[in-house]
């Protein structure tokens, strides 16, 4: 596949494209679509004569090799077959990627739903089931062809891309520079104080928005970010507020989690290092893709002087919170 051809091709999919494209698979298309909430990559939910919709990701260039997203495909069929509400691709002739023109497109069955309530602790104890779940299957084996969540990955070289491609404002550059660096130093400090820990396969991107509620049962969506390390980072991005709040909600989590699966305290250490990685590996996401109009018009403040500062901010904030001890867990 040529790789200019399929990068205009994915910049410039028209409604008539996902039909065509669609049929070619073998669906009866009833013409009604809806663009789904993904700008990483193309997702819409499809209407089918007399059956129910379904939903097709059509794969961004470049970002992932063949072998890489058939290892998620994988990853959740395992899942699933485990009985864990991971929706996984449908397998149509044999395989669940498909080539059609200069796309790589997946299907799904449509499960519709909210996002969980934070506040929810009997929510949270069932998701950390389910997170256990997931991580029991996961550290059966390893992925061959994902890479793992890492500082240089994610730390170093999202600083390195901004800097080296002048996106930050000449105003925020010296600041944005000097407190990345502390934060990189803090990362650094809370790995060393965590010691050792095992990298299993993840989901890799389990936040609130990645699960639906309905009617009490929940679903699981896009693996498409899955990859190796430490069990919290499935964990943390659905704790919220100050420490007095995150402590329940980790209390609830854990508790969920480790009636599948023990939890090594010493991960608690990772919380605020992974949230600083995420911080800066968004703004170098952001940054790869501002030459995508979608991201123009989904994050129009990007590379506005307001966001800099706050992200300056928010690194400080990081830096101290480094600093804490982490949050207090007891074993069940």
């Amino acid at each position: 596949m040529n790789g200019d051809a399929a990068a205009l091709a994915f910049a410039d999919l028209q409604p008539d494209d996902i039909l065509t494209e669609l049929g070619n698979l073998g669906f009866e298309c009833d013409g009604r679509f809806l663009a789904l909430n993904s700008y990483e990559n193309r997702v819409y939910q499809v209407g089918i004569e007399n059956d129910s919709p379904i939903v097709a990701k059509f794969y961004r260039p470049g970002r992932w090799s063949d072998a890489a997203i058939l290892e998620e495909h994988e990853f959740a069929i395992d899942l699933a077959r485990q009985e864990i509400p991971v929706i996984p691709p449908l397998l149509r002739a044999g395989t669940t990627l498909h080539h059609t023109g200069h796309h790589r497109v997946a299907v799904y069955e449509c499960h519709g739903g909210r996002a969980p309530d934070l506040d929810d602790y009997d929510l949270l104890t069932q998701l950390g089931r389910l997170v256990a779940r997931i991580h029991l299957e996961g550290q059966t084996r390893s992925f061959a062809h994902r890479p793992s969540i890492d500082i240089d990955a994610y730390g170093v070289e999202s600083l390195e891309y901004l800097l080296d491609h002048d996106f930050i404002p000449d105003d925020n550059r010296d600041a944005y520079e000097s407190v990345a660096e502390l934060v990189l130093d803090g990362v650094e400090a809370c790995f060393a104080r965590s010691g050792a820990i095992p990298e299993i396969r993840l989901h890799g991107d389990f936040h609130p928005g990645n699960v639906l509620v309905r009617r009490e049962q929940l679903h699981i969506v896009d693996l498409d970010d899955a990859r190796h390390g430490p069990a919290i980072q499935d964990l943390w991005m659905f704790l919220s507020g100050d420490r007095d709040e995150q402590t329940p909600q980790l209390t609830a989590l854990l508790e969920g989690y480790q009636s599948f699966r023990a939890f090594d305290a010493r991960e608690l250490h990772l919380i605020e290092a992974l949230r600083s990685l995420r911080l800066l590996h968004y703004a170098a996401w952001l940054a790869r893709r501002w030459d995508d109009p979608a991201f123009k018009i989904a994050f129009p403040w990007f590379d506005s002087r307001r966001y800099w500062d706050d992200q300056v901010l928010a690194l400080r904030e990081q830096v101290a919170l480094m600093q804490e001890p982490p949050l207090e867990w007891r074993d069940f």
